[in-house]
């Protein structure tokens, strides 16, 4: 393996959680870096975490982290030969890269090219189709106009989906359940697509259920080598946004493993994919097949479950790649343990998810063996209401599925986020239900499970939660009495739990 090109500085163009992860990793490798930032982030943490910083602009995404211009005119004043584009904000856009790459800069992620292929969904499922990776029965191309839209739906079937051609993250998609709906859905989808994206195409793709969301992570050098580095399960989400996500999945064994990797591996070599990627599926339990959904040309907000059970610093070998690292073609890389992260948002979610602005007034991030909270937090910061509503992200690993669930519940009823609503009671309850331990759900369950817990009470009090925890501590304790190495047994773990589920609750 040898490099071609040394980075010296790099600049993050993003902020938040993904910004301090990336300066972490810069600093493993002895790189300097920089940061960018808003009015309102004047006082963010991820400012503070970089070697020095810049300021780009009013509190407005518009005007500051998807101002392009801004951000190289950082690059520049600061000597950063090198941009990362994190997850979210420019991370996916081709024009963005090729900005980067015009101004003699290196652009951490794939190509403008691979990133501009595979943000177009429909160009996406041809190429994946030519490299014989499976794709959803859909149409070939976008749909332009209602005769063809009725004739397609027809060849599909109901219930089917509309979906942006230049969509992602969960957004631009409708799904439609009959042939009255078909209509309005389409033209709804369009002017959405277009006022988001910037493009009215949409296309039809068949609507698979009950169906799991399996990802694969990728990492290309660009000549074609590509590693693959196992699966996680994403299918817990609410709105197509996911909320917790673990790896390995509970229900993909080994042979079902193997076709996924040779699937995966097989599209992102077909196109010499530069950098971390993640190739997302469909998986139908009942008939273990599974269907190309979409490439994310970047690294997700999942990735830590990956780096956990592989040992692989994601981040780091996106510096590595880079500079001109070159892979080893496809080596089977060993995988240990179980890994699951839960996204903590600024949002209750006991009153429809309903965003969660002000001043965290108090802070307590517990600490225990094999559990980490990412993310940019500190008691003062004002939570504003113009970015993602994701604060942080609470992980855990385990030697088995199980513990790696006892780990989350400990970790989550000890941390304390005081005077905002968070989802932190979200991932305690979660951790409590039976089809959640059994890992028994697929993309619809956390939904279904919502609308009905809605329907039988309003949000858990303390007492409620206080219960749930007890009766979870006595079934991990009737199952193996203890548990060297989980954090939070006995009585003074369960006063601290008690006492964190309060805390959160505030």
């Amino acid at each position: 393996m040898s490099s071609q090109q040394s980075i010296k500085k790099v600049l993050v163009a993003n902020r938040g959680e993904i910004a301090i992860r990336i300066f972490q990793g810069c600093r493993e490798r002895g790189i300097e870096t920089v940061a960018v930032h808003s009015e309102a982030d004047a006082s963010a943490p991820h400012r503070f975490a970089a070697d020095e910083s810049v300021l780009i602009g009013p509190p407005s995404p518009t005007e500051s982290y998807l101002k392009v211009d801004r951000i190289l005119d950082a690059a520049r004043e600061t000597g950063a030969d090198a941009i990362h584009p994190g997850y979210g904000f420019l991370s996916e856009s081709s024009s963005f890269a090729q900005a980067v790459e015009d101004a003699g800069l290196i652009f951490i992620g794939p190509t403008p090219s691979q990133i501009s292929s595979m943000g177009d969904k429909v160009r996406a499922r041809k190429l994946m189709e030519a490299a014989s990776v499976p794709v959803i029965p859909g149409t070939a191309g976008a749909i332009d106009d209602p005769a063809e839209l009725q004739l397609e739906s027809q060849k599909i079937g109901f219930p089917l989906l509309i979906k942006a051609a230049g969509g992602g993250g969960g957004k631009g998609i409708r799904r439609v359940d009959t042939a009255s709906e078909l209509l309005p859905a389409w033209e709804r989808t369009r002017s959405e697509a277009l006022s988001a994206f910037g493009d009215g195409r949409v296309y039809l793709e068949k609507f698979v259920s009950p169906a799991r969301h399996i990802e694969v992570q990728v990492v290309g050098d660009g000549r074609g080598s590509v590693w693959f580095l196992g699966e996680r399960e994403c299918s817990l989400q609410r709105n197509h946004q996911k909320v917790l996500e673990e790896s390995p999945s509970p229900v993909i064994d080994d042979e079902v493993r193997s076709r996924l990797r040779d699937a995966a591996v097989a599209g992102a070599a077909s196109i010499e994919y530069r950098g971390a990627g993640t190739m997302e599926f469909l998986y139908d339990e009942s008939s273990r097949e599974f269907f190309f959904l979409e490439m994310n040309t970047r690294l997700q907000v999942e990735h830590p479950v990956t780096e956990m059970v592989t040992g692989i610093d994601l981040v780091g070998m996106q510096l590595d790649v880079a500079q001109g690292m070159e892979l080893e073609h496809d080596p089977d890389l060993p995988r240990r343990g179980w890994s699951i992260e839960f996204r903590i948002c600024a949002e209750d979610p006991y009153r429809n998810f309903l965003p969660s602005t002000g001043q965290i007034r108090a802070l307590r991030i517990p600490h225990a063996p094999f559990s980490r909270i990412d993310g940019a937090l500190r008691e003062g910061l004002e939570v504003t209401p113009y970015y993602d509503p994701m604060l942080a992200k609470a992980i855990v690993w385990g030697e088995n599925r199980k513990s790696a669930i006892d780990r989350l519940m400990a970790l989550l009823s000890r941390l304390r986020i005081g005077g905002i609503h968070t989802t932190i009671p979200l991932g305690i309850e979660l951790c409590n239900q039976g089809w959640f331990l059994d890992g028994d759900f697929d993309t619809g369950t956390l939904e279904r499970w919502m609308a009905d817990r809605d329907k039988r009470s309003s949000a858990p009090d303390d007492m409620q939660l206080i219960a749930a925890i007890v009766a979870r501590h006595t079934l991990s304790a009737a199952r193996s009495h203890s548990t060297p190495g989980i954090p939070g047994g006995g009585k003074w773990g369960m006063a601290a739990r008690i006492a964190g589920v309060r805390g959160n609750l505030s």
